[in-house]
């Protein structure tokens, strides 16, 4: 759509609900990190469960459970039907939303079906997740997680965000903190020199191309503090 119709898209994560209990009694339903109130305010989160359905030939089974041990699904029934068989599972709305189905969907070959309906919110440890470049915070990267996946998340996060922005004229430490505490960190190192270093003379017009085509490029990123920080990065975030 960019390149045929030169339309300026705008891409979002899957966003779910969570309830948050404060200190003062209040009841607040957010969908968005930046929304979320500081720790000492925070007297109980829950997030929302799902009651989900899956049928699969019993030679993919070890497969479903795996994956539903690393989704956080809770067993609740299993029944053989001939050659196939039924898995209830309650699952975490979050930790289907982004990829779930086409995992599912991978390590059973394309045979099983998964069906899934609301079930309730459930007391969880959750934590916001913040992504910081050069010690400022960038709302659009930061996610609300589980605490025990906090790491494996802020890891993976750092260092695929390390692979799509761009070197800068100095280096830029690329963070993953829940509050103060960093948990990960991955460095981009500073870039030692600029488009036309290599145009000796006075070649003007392929400076001026060198020139055009960076422009062209910053075209394409957002300005987040002293970096640039291109579409990539804030789609990593959803495929994370």
């Amino acid at each position: 759509l960019e390149r045929e119709f030169n339309l300026s898209l705008i891409i979002t994560a899957p966003s779910v609900q969570y309830r948050i209990l404060t200190t003062a009694g209040e009841v607040l339903d957010i969908d968005n990190p930046s929304k979320m109130p500081t720790p000492d305010r925070i007297e109980q989160m829950e997030e929302p469960y799902v009651h989900s359905s899956i049928y699969v030939p019993t030679e993919f089974m070890t497969a479903i459970y795996k994956l539903a041990q690393e989704k956080r699904g809770v067993h609740k029934s299993l029944e053989y039907i001939g050659k196939r068989v039924h898995i209830r599972f309650d699952f975490p709305l979050a930790e289907i939303v982004i990829e779930f189905y086409d995992k599912l969907k991978s390590i059973s070959k394309g045979y099983a079906s998964f069906d899934y309906e609301f079930a309730e919110f459930q007391p969880s440890d959750l934590v916001k997740l913040d992504i910081l470049l050069n010690g400022d915070p960038v709302d659009a990267l930061s996610i609300i997680v589980h605490r025990d996946k906090a790491y494996e998340r802020g890891k993976a996060l750092v260092e695929k965000l390390r692979g799509v922005i761009p070197r800068q004229m100095f280096e830029v430490a690329i963070q993953a903190a829940i509050g103060s505490r960093v948990i990960a960190r991955e460095t981009v190192k500073a870039m030692g020199k600029n488009v036309t270093a290599k145009c000796y003379g006075g070649d003007i017009t392929r400076k001026r191309k060198l020139l055009e085509r960076q422009k062209e490029g910053k075209k394409r990123m957002k300005q987040v503090g002293r970096v640039e920080v291109p579409q990539e990065a804030f789609l990593s975030v959803l495929k994370s």
